[in-house]
């Protein structure tokens, strides 16, 4: 067994998994992890399954003491993490012994950083997911919400040789990100100088944005709906468009319904590059076929 202490909890630390599946329709988010594949990446590392949960860290990262031995693995952005005052890699198996400290540094690369344990962790779900549920009822998953010197117990396993991922399969994080953007069932409310705007302007993540969903500057021109919407049911991924004409890329804390018009939709694999862009950054649209 090992116990992770945290000593200091970082800006935005949350237990996640693959997310609440089935209970959308009762007004659950799905949340889970915002980079499923770096995610899942971190978890292979350590030999873990898929939907063993992990720890999701945003921007600024925690300290953590480990009581017990265990193997790690780091994934997702750079966030100079060190073990014992020594740097460590990213994308790779790293052994802890019992008593040793990770912290981690400057922000190089990306936005949200995932940390995997090798073993089963204890922690009670809540509908069957252990990821966080910050909104609303917190008391429903209260181990999920990483605060000052809070524990979490993961029952080891046996170790198992170190990997390491290729440099081919991590991630390159560009100065604006690219996303695919299909057209969603409101498409028809843009006028086509509007849809030409939104394939020629590169955006700024507004600093208004979190897992429910991303803000977008600058908002669309002349943008209006003459008659109101009937609330419908939306997704991670689904791209409204607000009465002022500010874009909103829905994530994986967001409602299960909305009323403003449903503009586009984004796939999953634009949500992992995504999750890695933080307030301040870029990102274009590019339009995929709905195939």
């Amino acid at each position: 067994m090992v116990r992770l202490h945290f000593i200091k909890p970082g800006l935005w630390t949350t237990v996640q998994d693959n997310g609440r599946i089935g209970y959308q329709n009762f007004g659950v988010p799905v949340g889970g992890v915002m980079d499923k594949k770096a995610a899942q990446q971190a978890n292979q590392l350590v030999g873990n399954s898929l939907e063993t949960p992990i720890l999701e860290i945003t921007m600024l990262g925690p300290q953590i003491i480990f009581q017990g031995d265990c193997q790690i693995a780091i994934t997702g952005a750079d966030l100079s993490p060190t073990l014992n005052k020594q740097p460590i890699s990213n994308y790779e198996t790293i052994h802890v012994s019992s008593n040793s400290v990770l912290a981690f540094g400057q922000l190089r690369q990306g936005c949200r950083t995932y940390l995997a344990v090798r073993g089963q962790w204890k922690i009670k779900p809540w509908l069957g997911s252990c990821s966080a549920m910050p909104f609303g009822d917190k008391t429903a998953t209260p181990q999920s919400l990483i605060q000052k010197d809070s524990f979490i117990d993961v029952q080891t396993l046996p170790l198992i040789a170190p990997q390491r991922t290729a440099l081919e399969d991590r991630p390159v994080f560009k100065k604006i990100v690219k996303i695919a953007l299909m057209a969603g069932p409101e498409w028809n409310y843009l006028t086509l100088r509007q849809v030409a705007h939104l394939f020629s302007t590169t955006y700024k993540i507004h600093k208004d944005s979190n897992r429910m969903g991303y803000r977008l500057d600058p908002s669309l021109p002349n943008f209006e709906f003459s008659s109101p919407l009937i609330s419908s049911g939306i997704v991670p991924g689904t791209v409204q468009v607000t009465n002022e004409g500010q874009l909103i890329i829905l994530l994986l804390d967001a409602q299960t319904m909305g009323g403003y018009p449903r503009i586009g939709n984004i796939t999953q694999d634009a949500i992992n590059n995504l999750a890695q862009a933080k307030p301040g950054d870029s990102i274009r649209f590019e339009f995929k076929e709905d195939k």
